[in-house]
C-alpha cells in the first residue's frame, strides 16, 4: 500500500501562482520528483512512478524544470564516445 505526505501550504499560493489546487500540486509532486533524480536520490523509473509518468515521459518533462536528462562530467562523456 503507497505511503502518503501532506504539506501544508498558504491557500492563497496557487491563485498567485496563477494555478489551480490540483496543477500546482501536481507541479509540487513533479518538482520534488525532478530534486531527488536530480540529486542521484531516485533513479527516473522511481521519480517518473512518484508522479505517475511512465519513464521516457518523465525524461521529456525534465527540461520544463531546468534539469538535465544525463548528468555526465566531461570525463565521463568522452568515455562514452571512446566507447561507441
Amino acid at each position: 500500500m503507497p505511503l502518503q505526505m501532506c504539506i501544508e501550504y498558504p491557500d492563497k499560493l496557487p491563485d498567485a501562482l496563477q494555478k489551480t489546487r490540483q496543477q500546482f500540486e501536481g507541479e509540487a509532486k513533479m518538482a520534488m520528483a525532478v530534486k531527488l533524480f536530480e540529486m542521484k536520490r531516485l533513479s527516473s523509473g522511481m521519480a517518473a512512478a512518484l508522479v505517475g509518468l511512465d519513464r521516457v515521459s518523465f525524461l521529456l518533462q525534465l527540461h520544463h524544470y531546468g534539469a538535465a536528462m544525463l548528468d555526465l562530467d566531461e570525463e565521463e562523456l568522452l568515455a562514452d564516445l571512446d566507447n561507441a
